[in-house]
């Protein structure tokens, strides 16, 4: 029997107590299932004035009252909660009202890279306190990117982290948690430390939380194979490219998993029916359902394409600019749009919705319960993205029977293979270049196979049958944690 992991992970938002992102969806899923297989794994997060303490039965905990944290002339005072995630996992928050106790879970306040400074070196030090010593330290994306660095010099001498080995998962490359260089005291390390900072930023007047993590950490990973490959490059790599390409097979890629308790049609509890491959007139009849409440005149045969987002431009939305409304112009087709973002993104779905009335239909903002209808009711789904870290809308939509069109690109490339009608192999529309062109080639291709009653069957089976349980994707993290720390 395999020895069970003691693992520390550090994510400055975890659903379902703080969510902005995917960030949060792989945090809280990951700490379940790992603790479900035995491990003794503790989450730590901040204490944002947002989370409902009661829901997850937060508890202080003795002795870790009231202490205080200096991080060069910064003084706050910290304490530590305990409380478990649905399932029973531990979580750990550490409540300083001063830096947590904000409108939001992120900021553009000028101690912005203070407040997640001082959440990972207070989770450190909690666990020195508890006598907890983890074999591995797992921190995400630039908010807890210090950490390997914290060990190796303010706790260099520490027993208790002797043996301890390093994880960053960098879950969005283009948030760096870049100050200015002239904050250098804010990390409260000795001067000789200092010199463990990297010359380059120091030198063009900033410090890059991100890329220390980078340079630092055991094990660099990311939130799919391809890319893993992809940030080593210019296109990609944000400004790190230099950094992750000199950590050469350090740097690996895990594809997120899906939460099938909450996405599955066979148990949606948002859906008033339920489907899977071998009752897909549910499906239709929902969709009927759908078109119904967002007063949808097109005919129940006409397919209907949907998509959900944040609308920025790593999603891709400008391709729809012109593809959109020309396949609009040429074919039956309906559409549906949640998310809300930038102006001229949401004024374009807007306007798409005036020039299509009873075709088109578009919802400013996010709504949990219309996110799955869409899934549902919709034939086709549109991620277009122009880089997409994983993504998992795609997964879901698979898991739907609704068929997605994707760019290749990250995880989209490493979850959906484009169907190949002489095969019968396949589960989406894959397309490969970032112009209208290449989503109008995709729309029109998806359109054809609807149009084929038995291809489009295949591909809908297919579909469903992939798995993308966290339940299979866990085994990859403890099989990098086992190889991580048997080095």
């Amino acid at each position: 029997m395999q020895e069970k992991l003691a693992i520390c992970l550090l994510a400055s938002e975890v659903e379902p107590l703080s969510k902005t992102g995917g960030l949060a969806d792989v945090a809280g899923a990951l700490t379940r299932s790992l603790h479900r297989a035995g491990h003794d794994v503790r989450l730590f997060t901040p204490c944002y004035a947002t989370i409902d303490r009661a829901g997850i039965e937060a508890e202080p905990v003795e002795g870790l009252q009231g202490l205080s944290l200096a991080l060069g002339p910064n003084h706050y005072v910290f304490s530590v909660l305990h409380g478990r995630l649905p399932g029973g996992a531990p979580v750990h928050l550490i409540d300083c009202p001063e830096l947590y106790a904000r409108r939001a879970i992120y900021t553009s306040d000028p101690d912005e890279h203070l407040r997640f400074l001082a959440f990972t070196r207070a989770s450190l030090e909690a666990c020195r306190r508890l006598g907890f010593a983890p074999r591995v330290l797992h921190c995400n994306d630039w908010h807890t990117a210090f950490a390997p660095l914290f060990l190796r010099t303010v706790w260099a001498r520490e027993p208790l982290f002797r043996a301890t080995r390093t994880v960053l998962t960098i879950h969005n490359i283009g948030y760096q948690g870049i100050f200015a260089a002239e904050r250098v005291a804010d990390l409260g390390l000795a001067p000789a430390a200092r010199e463990l900072l990297h010359p380059g930023d120091l030198a063009g007047g900033r410090i890059n939380a991100l890329r220390h993590g980078i340079l630092y950490a055991d094990l660099i990973t990311t939130v799919s194979p391809t890319h893993a490959r992809e940030i080593c490059s210019a296109e990609y790599g944000m400004g790190l490219e230099d950094s992750l390409r000199a950590r050469g097979a350090a740097v690996s890629g895990i594809l997120n998993g899906v939460d099938y308790e909450k996405w599955d049609p066979r148990r949606d509890r948002y859906l008033p029916r339920h489907y899977d491959a071998g009752s897909l007139a549910v499906k239709g009849e929902l969709k009927r359902q759908f078109a119904a409440r967002e007063k949808l005149t097109t005919a129940p045969e006409v397919p209907l394409a949907g998509i959900v987002s944040r609308l920025a431009v790593q999603k891709g939305i400008e391709l729809m600019f012109e593809a959109l409304p020309k396949v609009l112009d040429e074919r039956p087709l309906a559409f549906v749009a949640l998310g809300n973002g930038e102006p001229r993104y949401e004024e374009f779905f807007s306007a798409l919705e005036r020039d299509f009335p009873g075709r088109v239909r578009f919802h400013s903002g996010y709504d949990d319960e219309l996110a799955h209808w869409i899934e549902a009711a919709s034939d086709l789904f549109l991620m277009p993205s122009r880089y997409e870290p994983c993504g998992l809308n795609q997964m879901y939509s698979l898991r739907y029977g609704t068929v997605p069109i994707v760019r290749r690109t990250g995880g989209l490339a490493d979850s959906v293979q484009h169907y190949e009608p002489a095969l019968g192999t396949g589960t989406g529309v894959v397309f490969d270049d970032f112009n209208p062109g290449a989503l109008e080639w995709a729309l029109n291709t998806a359109l054809d196979l609807y149009a084929q009653p038995a291809h489009w069957a295949r591909l809908l089976r297919n579909g469903m049958a992939q798995d993308f349980s966290w339940e299979r994707q866990v085994g990859e993290y403890v099989a990098l944690y086992r190889r991580l720390t048997a080095a």
